[in-house]
């Protein structure tokens, strides 16, 4: 414990009730600490360098809270739990018994109850999730406010690890270049279920309470109904993909939607930005971005090495090349011998927004006046036509990544 730290926030007027039962690391910097509204109850640990607490923030109210480097936005309520290199854009509501490890953005007003563990996890304004639930490897968008949101139903799971012991497996509802703008649809995804990643699910759909949603949904608007597997024992042999083309496939429209995002956090983002503490949250937004982008590269590199495995097992159980599966598996394995190449070829364009970019930009920068500290509201309230302007020029940035694979744009 840093009692002259704990002091010095008393001092500030950070509300500490119980002092000695709250730890400050020797790396945290007290300046990063507002002292508006903020409040740490007993059992609050806080670590980390980058850590960051805007007025209004409360932690511990229900049980201990252990944040680590994590950057809290206006109004972040953390109640319990662990979190861990996580970006809160504000007015979010974590239950206790959280389990944010890093990686995770949860933008304004997305919110979870009770025992929810994330890990690069990304969830759009608005989006709630229940309790009881393992959501890691997701990006989740859609809905229009707090009584039109997005929701995962409680004891639901994402299942992110395979039988051939990779995580090329994330999974996305909705899309990032429409969902940026804040005015889609909602996903519902029903309670006690789970989805078999990697997949996506459109705008608009629902998943039946109980289902198993192992295919992509692409079709907005679709209720999804999926039971378990039938009872049954067949011959497994590990190590053997089936479907590598559609791991690919997913996997890559993932990535280029991180792309897009990232230009949006670094051209976009920062117009709502009103004083150093606010500029150290955007900072935190794209630090943990390219995060997510790393992870997911990184674990496409490892599914690329295992199916090189996957495809030496079925030539020697076909005895030569040939075989419809091989051909497929080449395939693949050609088109990931590219992806190093031309995820630093999107790197580098992404640096500068582009002509679509910067007439959008140009907009947004002309008309924010004093709604910097507004982001969703001066979002939802952009014209239709520039909405649109906005969407088309991220879709651009995505169909270019997707194109280069080959892939259906």
């Amino acid at each position: 414990m840093n009692i002259k730290k704990i002091d010095a926030l008393l001092k500030k007027g950070v509300n500490i009730p119980n002092p000695a039962t709250v730890f400050i690391g020797d790396d945290v910097d007290i300046e990063r600490i507002s002292p508006e509204g903020v409040t740490l109850f007993s059992g609050t640990k806080l670590t980390g360098a980058q850590t960051l607490i805007m007025p209004g923030s409360v932690l511990g109210y229900e049980t201990p809270v252990t944040a680590e480097n994590c950057l809290m936005g206006p109004g972040t309520k953390l109640h319990g739990g662990y979190f861990q290199d996580t970006v809160f854009m504000g007015d979010n509501v974590f239950g206790s018994g959280g389990h944010v490890r890093k990686g995770c953005i949860l933008e304004e007003q997305a919110n979870a109850a009770h025992t929810v563990g994330l890990k690069q996890t990304i969830l759009f304004p608005f989006v709630t999730l229940g309790s009881l639930i393992n959501f890691c490897d997701c990006l989740m968008a859609g809905g229009t406010g707090r009584k039109d949101h997005s929701e995962v139903g409680s004891s639901f799971i994402h299942f992110n690890y395979t039988p051939n012991q990779d995580k090329a497996t994330p999974s996305m509802m909705g899309n990032v270049y429409q969902g940026v703008m804040l005015n889609q649809r909602p996903v519902f995804l029903g309670g006690q279920g789970g989805l078999v990643g990697p997949v996506r699910i459109a705008f608009g759909c629902i998943s039946a309470a109980g289902s198993i949603i192992r295919n992509s949904e692409l079709r907005c608007d679709r209720l999804i109904m999926g039971g378990t597997m039938r009872s049954g024992s067949v011959q497994w042999r590990p190590g053997i993909y089936t479907r590598p083309d559609r791991i690919l496939t997913e996997n890559i429209y993932y990535i280029s939607g991180l792309y897009a995002l990232k230009v949006w956090y670094r051209f976009i983002r920062p117009l709502f930005t009103w004083d150093w503490m606010s500029q150290a949250l955007v900072s935190g937004l794209q630090k943990n971005i390219d995060l997510c982008i790393q992870e997911r590269i990184k674990r496409l590199d490892a599914f690329g090495d295992k199916l090189k495995q996957s495809k030496q097992i079925l030539l020697q159980r076909e005895k030569g090349q040939g075989s419809q599966a091989v051909a497929v598996h080449e395939i693949v394995l050609e088109k990931l011998s590219r992806a190093s190449s031309i995820f630093d070829q999107a790197e580098n364009e992404l640096k500068t927004p582009g002509p679509d970019g910067e007439q959008f930009i140009r907009h947004i920068d002309t008309n924010i006046s004093h709604n910097k500290k507004d982001y969703v509201g001066f979002i939802q309230g952009l014209d239709e036509s520039i909405s649109i302007m906005g969407s088309t020029w991220l879709k651009g940035i995505e169909d270019r990544i997707v194109g280069l694979f080959g892939l259906d744009v």
